[in-house]
């Protein structure tokens, strides 16, 4: 619930914690309140969220129809935060190695990006796999729940897929 705090915070137009440490031309997008860029931000704060939610109701019995919802939502959750925060781990390292670059004004981020935020996603990610993977062990509908994962996996995967392809990711 706390990593919802910083979008909500910056939706405000305040850059705190984030001139730093995330992208400048971000920082100026919610200093300047851009209306498109604020709702991004707001709706990624609920998101963040949501996700919380996902976490508390992966660890509780409920009913079969709430556990396949939080078996197609916390391996979609798994997947892209893996997958986001890996992508920032593999260009920290080839940048820091040298093998790629990155603007000037984006190159003092590159630690933070490395070693703060890439990780921080993996292990989110992480914690949602194991989570969802233990939810699914743990019932009597696995078969059904891994269909319910597997098209949560294919979703954030195309989701991906279409927010790299728009130029939005």
């Amino acid at each position: 619930m706390l990593f919802a705090v910083p979008s909500f915070v910056w939706a405000t137009g305040n850059s705190f914690g984030a001139r730093s440490t995330v992208s400048p031309s971000l920082v100026k997008l919610a200093h300047d309140g851009v209306p498109w860029f604020v709702a991004v931000l707001v709706v990624t704060g609920f998101l963040k969220l949501f996700g919380a939610l996902v976490g508390i109701v992966l660890t509780r019995p409920r009913s079969p129809r709430i556990r396949r919802l939080a078996v197609f939502c916390g391996a979609g959750a798994a997947t892209l935060l893996t997958w986001h925060g890996g992508l920032f781990v593999v260009q920290g390292v080839l940048v820091k190695a040298g093998f790629a670059s990155v603007e000037p004004e984006l190159a003092g981020l590159t630690g933070w990006y490395l070693y703060l935020w890439g990780p921080w996603f993996v292990i989110g990610g992480l914690a949602f796999a194991g989570a969802t993977a233990l939810r699914v062990r743990d019932s009597d509908d696995r078969r059904e729940l891994r269909r319910y994962g597997a098209v949560g996996v294919l979703g954030a995967l195309g989701l991906s897929l279409g927010a790299m392809v728009t130029g939005m990711g």
